[in-house]
């Protein structure tokens, strides 16, 4: 096939030596499958930001550093060069993720360069030695289902002690190979420290995968993983060995009303004494 104008560096380079097929072309970016010698990988060549449909929500971008501070004020400011910077931001948390996450022994491609804005990985076959298909394709048993939930919760509770929440995990982007599931899509992976909103979202990605096998094995509707792993998790006590029970009740404490009071008189006390040192102020012009 006639090769795509992103993958002539890689080719130049050495690091590819024929691009075999197109893979896929989804909302954030196109994947081919290619080769060098003997060794096949996939090539995923992001989306320029105006082409794609996935927006880089806040939400998923708190807090993640860049290089320097010329970078983040030209970020803040939106300049030509800020999106830019913002775009190779974007990029590199996905093969940044992916380093990590593979080094933790979590199932992802494990990644080999990244090169051009395009990231070369391994390619994830099925027992036949396809392309693995999207757990979204796949018509699942009810064992089938409670073997591979319990897999990804797994592979959720490795991600979250590496320090990572995937932030958009669902039968979307989880490929099912001949030997399990392996997570894909990371480049709105968050810092599970860092990110004020990983809680929410290590709770979203708990509850996709239980609705998505719940349809096949109903008795996994009634679970509540995501609270107990989180609980766990910022408690200190959540290792890749935790045996988790799949329930959580949550603990309701009596609310101590008069302290409720006390910060809001405070609160309200501080706000007069700040008018009246306006008001001096003023007076003294």
């Amino acid at each position: 096939m006639k090769t795509p104008p992103r993958l002539e560096p890689l080719l130049e380079e050495g690091l590819i030596d024929t691009v075999v097929r197109q893979l896929m072309s989804g909302k954030e970016a196109m994947v081919y499958v290619v080769r060098l010698g003997e060794e096949t990988f996939c090539a995923k060549i992001y989306k320029e930001a105006t082409q794609r449909s996935f927006r880089q929500a806040v939400d998923y971008t708190e807090n993640r550093k860049v290089k320097n501070s010329r970078q983040a004020r030209a970020m803040a400011k939106g300049t030509k060069f800020g999106r830019q910077a913002q775009e190779a931001a974007w990029q590199s948390a996905e093969v940044d993720a992916l380093y990590r996450l593979a080094d933790a022994g979590v199932r992802v491609p494990k990644p080999h360069n990244f090169c051009e804005g395009v990231l070369l990985m391994e390619l994830v076959t099925d027992a036949n030695g396809d392309a693995a298909p999207r757990l979204n394709d796949v018509q699942l048993s009810a064992q089938d289902a409670l073997r591979y939930h319990a897999a990804l919760i797994k592979e959720v509770v490795r991600m979250l002690c590496a320090g990572v929440v995937h932030g958009d995990l669902s039968e979307f982007n989880i490929l099912m190979a001949a030997d399990g599931p392996v997570i894909i899509d990371l480049p709105q992976a968050v810092d599970a420290a860092g990110n004020n909103h990983a809680q929410r979202m290590l709770m979203r990605d708990v509850t996709n995968l239980r609705q998505y096998f719940g349809q096949f094995q109903p008795s996994l509707l009634s679970t509540n993983y995501g609270p107990e792993i989180w609980d766990l998790y910022a408690r200190g006590l959540l290792s890749v060995e935790t045996e988790l029970t799949g329930q959580f009740k949550v603990k309701h404490r009596p609310v101590d009303l008069q302290g409720v009071m006390r910060e809001i008189d405070q609160t309200v006390q501080e706000n007069q004494l700040k008018r009246e040192r306006v008001v001096n102020l003023r007076r003294q012009l």
